[in-house]
């Protein structure tokens, strides 16, 4: 046996290259690059996302709450202001710490004139328009408190009047001889309040009735005040009874 010969392979005769899939694998192209057999990659576990997440929750929420606790007041005050849906009487009695219905009782006289024409108060659409504060009895002067805390502003926002420091606003079916709905101080004509015969600078609708009070609200010249202010002297205040008042809802009466 020659040297040559001794260095020839023997043919391998159980080859299995005829195999399904052995044929392409024999010849493939290596390159001198090596294959490697790789394992499935695993899909990450669900229950370390749902833990990242509810960490997360737990820790926005902590601090909502802190927030708010901290910041309640304010918070609510917003929230209050800000909602179409509450009226404007829970609002206000909200705003001025107004009491519970029954914590005091007063009594006062009041004048709405504008441009000459005094407002009747006495009509339907403007009696127990509230349960704080209201004209009762088809009275169409004599204004009840029934509350501590309760400014005019709620009297006047219950049947749909607004006063600021320089103009009435009206809301409401005005009377045929007034010609707008909203009248504020100007050149000629301007609007002034008085309580007990005394000028008021502040906004009237600011103030709290005391027992006996006298409150003239005049929108025109300055040629009237005089006989407007004569002529709310001339109202009769009625005695605050001293029994409980009688109340259900809006119906309140003394």
């Amino acid at each position: 046996m020659t040297e040559e010969n001794e260095k020839t392979l023997p043919k391998d005769i159980g080859s299995d290259y005829s195999l399904p899939g052995r044929s392409e694998e024999s010849n493939a192209d290596y390159s001198g690059e090596e294959f490697f057999e790789t394992e499935p990659v695993k899909p990450k576990s669900k229950s370390l996302g749902i833990t990242v997440i509810a960490v997360a929750f737990v820790i926005v929420s902590i601090s909502f709450f802190s927030y708010y606790f901290l910041n309640q007041a304010e918070i609510d005050s917003q929230i209050i202001e800000n909602n179409p849906y509450l009226d404007s009487e829970t609002i206000l009695a909200k705003q001025y710490g107004v009491g519970q219905v029954g914590s005091d009782h007063a009594h006062a006289a009041i004048l709405v004139v504008v441009d000459g024409e005094q407002l009747n108060f006495g009509l339907p659409q403007f009696q127990l328009s509230s349960k704080y504060i209201h004209f009762e009895n088809h009275n169409p002067y004599q204004i009840h408190r029934h509350a501590t805390n309760v400014p005019l502003e709620m009297l006047f926002s219950s049947f749909g009047m607004r006063i600021t420091s320089d103009c009435i606003i009206l809301n409401f079916d005005k009377p045929v001889n007034l010609s707008s709905n909203k009248y504020c101080s100007e050149k000629d004509q301007s609007l002034q309040f008085f309580i007990n015969g005394e000028k008021y600078h502040s906004n009237i609708s600011q103030y709290v009735i005391k027992h006996n009070d006298r409150i003239l609200i005049s929108y025109g010249d300055d040629k009237s005040i005089s006989k407007q202010l004569k002529y709310l002297e001339s109202f009769e205040i009625h005695d605050v009874p001293k029994k409980t008042p009688q109340h259900s809802g809006n119906e309140i009466s003394v």
